[in-house]
């Protein structure tokens, strides 16, 4: 049918082509075609009877994506690596997240980590006052004649030397077996701190840098000495203590930026492997400062640049193909520089000529699109555009915009088959800014030098040449959520480190007091913090024989680590994951932190037959068995799948490897474990408490047996190792009614049984009621406890709020919602001494409760009343309640009195795979904040013109509703402000009566106060 339909289709699409398309495309279709038939003619041949007959697919998978989700439930565990002496942030990356992911075969446990914790090769090595660590290669001579393009290529080469710069000495070990110091016989620069080191001329020769000169060394002897203060004696005092402040290297080239703002440049000779040192005349005419500056190597057979030129056609194209069956040396490609002024104007030059081919008057400010300044678009009014920046800068002076400025750069493109390069740009204010290249062809006409430009600049219109890189455009690329910091006022080390294969992964490292991997996946950018170390002062990348692919990192406290990557995570991902596959459904999973075990529920499909699953469905109260005598005898024997459950008991591995099943419970027939929970009972026979696992279940036999479940209540030995000591059964009932939720309650089990609320206390072998509310619920889904608080999430019925006295022994209700409300999942909200309440329902919304006796509104403390509510737009499955991190402006006290320690945020789970956090603020940032989103619900262009404000209302889904206060800001639209333009920030941070600054510090607080991973 498809063969037979398929002309037909063919000469309806080219019916609908216009009749000027048509003619365009006449001549090149007319060639094709002529081509296909002479192809046909050469190498085809008459399709064979047996052929077309006999026609076998073979699949492979070729690549995958990573899912998540469903995420039905997630608990919170230690990681096996963890730091038991951290403190602060850093203790939180002791953490990690284990969630219930996936269906059937499928069915997984996801380990979720926010931050990389890097897995030491050796013991820590103290090393205070270290500014720098570098590893360099050493090829000796009898490589010489080895192609330079198999040298590069070469990634399984070790390093041969690392240089670790001190405070005024630098250090050389010779790396072998092991690390061998060989700094007194080496011809290296030892005397004082090294400012870069790296390879030139194919990994033959080592450049190393100092603040006064640099060093040309053949493994550890020296072949060449440049000073740069001699060379420039002449000039007087001023340039004789200009010295080197960064360092960027390009083989054969190494670009130097001095203290003074000149840029210098060493240029290799390949020959002779020396160095020569040159200042640019264009810097030395211009006279303007430079803050940053960086090297990109543009790498062949085919470098990227050369495609935005708008004589790209010259060097591309039948002639470079004609010229590749050459014996002649393969295109090595484009060296460039690229420089950042201190009125924040970019440029990049092609090297050696030092021609200007790509220019951005304001890159400072952070735009969304870069283009050439000598490129007109029409969209744009230069003059208009000017004129408010202008406005915002002088409305923000308060705001120390001038102050800010770029104070590095970096430009890579790393391997990959359709890589383009990316441009980063460091702020003094700790902005990094990121963008990636791409190749715009606009019609015909739109892309033309400014004619008011050429005539103001007539005597550089040779270097405003057709070879500028008129279509090169960067679009700026959002960055995942992180906390920036402020770049020290004294000497600014280099952050961005690049590395090219760190465990199979590319990308680069950014150090400083909040250090993060910025990894490069699928043209993409993943951004992972490491807050497991503290600040990080220098960064390298590291192979050698016991070190294959690793890193080595020095932190603040001069402890230098050797560390490898973990490879059992993928990094493609918002967070670090982890799969462990279970070929099962996972159901509900939680924590047993004195084992650090994992008791999960599963159900596996099996297949029976029906006189078996039939047989099953027995009334147990009246003994009757269900009538079979109508099934034939087909249908008897005829297999049916059923779920079949069971309670696994995981231990993560050591080595970070699969987990291992240390133990399983499981069910009788046609039983479903519901819940499972780690409780803490007071066994009233000895007066101590017990720590149990409490599994709760239901009898799924249909409509016409009466419901029943069952309370398991089991031991873990403490034996590990052996299954059959490991679990030990203490007690079981069966009760009436399904068990769908366990809680401890000050040492009680509160057991949620069908639409009875019981609350038990354990003797040491039975478990007797002692109070129990029968209320309106239909099928409790959730029970959460703070203190004596009790909160009851109903399947239909909304939420109650009960509390437990021990006098009297009372289970007291105290108000409820009395709205009809499906509950998926509730949880407590804490923040200080204010307790609120939680629910998601079925309409992909979260309220916010609270309890408040003494108000009118609350009909004499019976009803809830709310306090928030927003639309998630995903189903929320689970809460989980962490303390949130005390930070800066915490400590400082900008609210008196208020107790900052004793606040928490809930993290929660979604089907769809997505995980959300709600944190409490306080009065004055929320009121901040606030404003500043009613901002931007329209200074930003949103996602096909959606309004946020819109989408974030609360669904009935046409029930009545009363709405509830505007109490949630939505950090989702808050994020837009960061890539605002600098100038746009400032003039909206302005509007709403604060400065930029204080909103940048409310969102790093809240970023900083939610690092729980």
């Amino acid at each position: 049918m498809l063969s037979s339909n398929l002309p037909e289709e063919t000469g309806d699409i080219e019916g609908d082509v216009p009749s000027s398309k048509r003619l365009r495309r006449l001549s090149s279709d007319a060639l094709q075609d002529m081509v296909n038939s002479e192809e046909l003619s050469l190498y085809g041949s008459a399709p064979n009877k047996t052929d077309s007959a006999q026609k076998t697919f073979s699949f492979a998978v070729r690549d995958s994506l990573i899912n998540v989700g469903p995420l039905k439930d997630f608990s919170y565990g230690l990681r096996i690596n963890a730091d038991a002496s951290a403190t602060g942030i850093a203790k939180q990356s002791n953490y990690e997240m284990v969630c219930c992911s996936g269906h059937g075969k499928n069915g997984s446990l996801c380990v979720l980590r926010q931050s990389i914790r890097p897995e030491m090769i050796t013991n820590e090595v103290q090393l205070p006052t270290c500014k720098g660590i570098w590893t360099v290669y050493h090829k000796n001579t009898r490589s010489h004649n080895v192609d330079s393009s198999k040298v590069a290529a070469d990634e399984d080469e070790y390093h041969s030397y690392l240089i670790i710069s001190l405070e005024a000495r630098t250090m050389v070990l010779e790396m072998a077996e092991n690390l061998n110091e060989v700094t007194e016989s080496v011809d290296y620069f030892v005397q004082g701190r090294t400012i870069a080191a790296g390879n030139l001329f194919g990994r033959r020769r080592v450049v190393q840098v100092y603040e006064r000169g640099a060093r040309i060394l053949d493994g550890s002897f020296m072949t060449h000495d440049e000073s740069f203060v001699a060379s420039n004696s002449e000039s007087g005092s001023g340039s004789e203590s200009a010295t080197v402040l960064s360092v960027s290297i390009a083989d054969p080239y190494v670009l130097l930026r001095m203290t003074d703002g000149s840029i210098r440049l060493l240029i290799g000779d390949p020959n002779t492997c020396n160095v020569s040192v040159i200042t640019p005349s264009l810097f030395e005419i211009s006279k303007k400062s430079v803050s940053a500056s960086t090297l990109y190597h543009d790498k062949g057979p085919e470098p990227w640049l050369r495609k935005t030129s708008t004589d790209a056609w010259l060097s591309t194209g039948i002639s470079e193909a004609i010229d590749g069956t050459d014996c002649a040396p393969q295109d090595q490609g484009d060296i460039y520089c690229v420089v950042c002024y201190e009125s924040g104007a970019l440029e990049m030059f092609d090297l050696p000529s030092f021609n200007c081919v790509f220019s951005v008057d304001t890159f400072m400010s952070g735009m969304t699109y870069l283009y050439d300044t000598f490129t007109r678009e029409p969209s744009k009014d230069p003059q208009k555009v000017n004129r408010n920046c202008e406005e915002a800068t002088g409305q923000g002076r308060n705001d120390n915009l001038e102050s800010i400025k770029v104070v590095e750069l970096v430009m890579q493109r790393w391997s990959g088959q359709h890589s383009r390069p990316f441009l980063f740009g460091i702020l003094s204010d700790g902005t990094v800014l990121c963008y990636h290249a791409y190749l715009f062809e606009g019609p015909d006409g739109t892309f033309k030098v400014e004619d008011s430009v050429l005539a103001q600049n007539s005597s550089g219109l040779s270097s405003i040449s057709s070879s500028r890189l008129r279509n090169l455009r960067f679009l700026r690329v959002p960055l995942d959520t992180y906390a920036k910091e402020e770049t020290s006022s004294g000497s600014p080390c280099q952050r961005i480190t690049i590395f090219k294969n760190i465990g199979g992964y590319q990308g680069f490292f950014l150090s400083g007091s909040r250090p993060a991997w910025f990894m490069v996946l699928r043209e993409r950018l993943r951004v992972h913090s490491q807050l497991c170390d503290g600040s990080i002062v220098a960064f390298t990348v590291l192979h050698n024989v016991n070190c294959n692919h690793g890193l080595i990192y020095v932190t603040s406290q001069g402890i230098l680590k050797i560390c490898q990557l973990p490879s059992v995570s993928s990094y493609d991902n918002y967070w670090p994951v982890q799969k462990i596959p279970l070929k099962a459904t996972p159901h509900q999973v939680t924590y047993f932190a004195e084992k650090n075990l994992y008791p999960l529920i599963v159900s596996v499909p099996a297949h029976k037959p029906l006189n078996q699953v039939v047989s099953s469905l027995v009334d147990q109260e009246v003994g009757h068995q269900i009538e079979n005598q109508n099934l034939s005898f087909d249908d008897l024997h005829r297999t049916y799948t059923v779920d079949e459950f069971e309670v696994r008991i995981m231990e993560p591995e050591r080595s970070g490897g699969p987990w291992q099943t240390k133990a399983t419970i499981p069910m009788q027939s046609s039983e479903n474990a519901l819940t499972v929970r780690v409780v803490t009972l007071l066994n009233t026979s000895t007066k101590e408490n017990e720590t149990l696992l409490a599994i709760g279940t239901a009898y799924v036999q249909g409509e016409d047996v009466s419901a029943r479940g069952r309370v398991l209540l089991f031991s873990l030995g403490k034996n590990t190792d052996n299954p059959q000591t490991l679990v030990s059964e203490v007690y079981a009932k069966e009760m009436k009614g399904a068990i769908s939720a366990l809680a401890s309650l000050q040492g009680h089990l509160l057991i949620a049984s069908g639409p009875k609320i019981i609350l038990h206390k354990w003797t040491g072998t039975e478990l007797n009621g002692v109070a129990f509310f029968d209320a309106p619920p239909l099928y409790v889904v959730s029970l959460n406890v703070v203190k004596n608080f009790i909160l009851i999430g109903d399947i239909h019925k909304s939420i109650y709020f009960l509390s437990w006295k021990e006098q009297g022994a009372q289970l007291s209700l105290l108000a409820k919602d009395f709205g009809s409300l499906d509950c998926f999942a509730t949880e407590f909200l804490i923040d200080g001494s204010t307790l609120s309440l939680m629910v998601s329902d079925d309409q992909k919304n979260i309220q916010v409760f609270y309890y408040a006796p003494k108000m009118s509104e609350s009909w004499k403390g019976q009803k809830l009343l709310s306090r928030a509510e927003f639309h998630v737009g995903a189903y929320v499955t689970k809460f989980l309640r962490l303390q949130m991190l005390s930070t800066s402006s915490d400590k400082s006290g900008s609210t008196p009195g208020s107790d900052k320690t004793n606040r928490f945020a809930l993290l929660f789970g979604t089907l769809d795979g997505s995980i959300g956090c709600i944190a409490p603020l306080d009065e004055l940032t929320f009121r901040r904040l606030q404003s500043l989103q009613k901002k931007l619900v329209d200074a930003v262009p949103h996602v096909a013109g959606l309004n946020p404000r819109s989408f974030r209302q609360f669904r009935s889904n046409g029930k009545a509703h009363r709405p509830g206060p505007d109490c949630i800001v939505d950090c989702e639209l808050l994020c837009h402000y960061e890539m605002l333009p600098l100038e746009e920030q400032v003039e909206i941070a302005h509007q709403i009566g604060t400065t930029r600054s204080q909103v940048i510090s409310n969102l790093n607080d809240l970023s900083l106060g939610t690092s729980f991973l």
